[in-house]
């Protein structure tokens, strides 16, 4: 029985975790970490786990967590994780971290973009970061995960192959990506309302998303060399769900066949990516509620690009699914343990 803390288990993502976690047999949650909500009862908060779960949130320390958890997933703000992990705490549990903490390997970069000082600077080396379809192995050894970010999540994994493979230019690339409101996290922002939301569409983050040099250091170590792309999120008027439509130049001609060969040679064996067929496009509906990325891709011979379209629900792929998928690896488990959930399109 693996013994599960979270901390941040009401937030969204959080709440993803504990609804996946407590429909498992192998699997105890032994802590409901949570400041807002600290002393009541989590099923009072989240009624859908009600008769599931009598447990009370307590607050968010990791290190007394840590003493009866085997794993802890830390569901929080950025520099939460770097102002309290320690060696302690590694030593008693594993950590699986979905926030930006340990995403990104230049300290200096990461402070640049989230605008705070990284508290644990040594332990940054230390983490795995969690894309199990390009670090599977690294996974299995760690006890200190970076999950991913949604957004980095659908377009990395629907660029990998082009760049492995060197068959578009690297300076190229654009992702145009759109976000259902959950992506923002449950705290009240104007912008989020449902008045601001409804009916409308907007970008934002303009050439400074923060997510942007998470997905440029990926790429870049899948390409060998330094990818510079331009990144332009949008907010939909959606609950939950990503769609990434990415571009890019080929560097020789090349017809959908070719390219399908690369993506099969790569993700054919992958249990969650779903190659689509030609003349198919990604929707976020049909990967709704499970921890599935749906791929596919179309040649434009008259402009020389490849456009590819990706869909991840951003809070199971994106978040949780992600993470539990890493406790998986991490516990030597079937990777699709506890992920097995069809999408739910309608």
């Amino acid at each position: 029985m693996i013994k599960a803390g979270i901390i941040g288990a009401t937030g969204y993502a959080g709440a993803e975790l504990v609804r996946l976690l407590l429909q498992r047999d192998d699997c105890e949650i032994v802590g409901y970490g949570s400041k807002s909500f600290a002393g009541k009862k989590y099923c009072d908060i989240f009624r859908g786990v009600y008769k599931y779960t009598d447990d009370i949130c307590e607050n968010d320390d990791i290190l007394e967590l840590s003493k009866k958890a085997d794993i802890i997933f830390t569901a929080t703000p950025q520099g939460f994780l770097s102002e309290n992990i320690n060696e302690e705490v590694l030593l008693n549990s594993k950590v699986i971290d979905l926030s930006a903490d340990f995403r990104i390997k230049d300290v200096k970069v990461y402070e640049k973009w989230y605008k705070i000082e990284h508290r644990a600077k040594d332990f940054i080396e230390k983490s795995v970061y969690g894309l199990p379809e390009l670090y599977r192995e690294q996974i299995k050894e760690s006890r200190l995960i970076a999950n991913p970010g949604c957004y980095p999540t659908c377009s990395i994994l629907s660029l990998y192959p082009l760049l492995k493979h060197k068959l578009i230019d690297e300076k190229s690339i654009i992702i145009d990506a759109k976000s259902g409101t959950s992506g923002a996290g449950r705290n009240a922002k104007l912008d989020n309302i449902f008045c601001e939301v409804n009916e409308n569409i907007k970008a934002y983050g303009i050439g400074n998303h923060r997510h942007t040099p998470e997905i440029e250091e990926q790429l870049g170590k899948v390409a060998d060399t330094p990818v510079v792309i331009s990144f332009t999120p949008h907010l939909i008027p959606m609950m939950r769900g990503i769609l990434v439509t990415a571009y890019a130049s080929f560097k020789k001609d090349i017809d959908w066949e070719d390219v399908n060969n690369v993506y099969e040679q790569e993700y054919g064996k992958e249990k969650f990516i779903r190659l689509l067929r030609k003349n198919e496009n990604a929707e976020p509906r049909f990967v709704r509620g499970s921890n599935l990325v749906d791929i596919a891709y179309v040649i434009d011979k008259r402009t020389k690009r490849i456009i590819i379209t990706a869909a991840i629900d951003n809070l199971i792929k994106g978040a949780a699914g992600q993470a539990i998928q890493n406790m998986n690896l991490m516990f030597g488990l079937e990777e699709e343990c506890g992920l097995k959930n069809l999408p739910i399109s309608i």
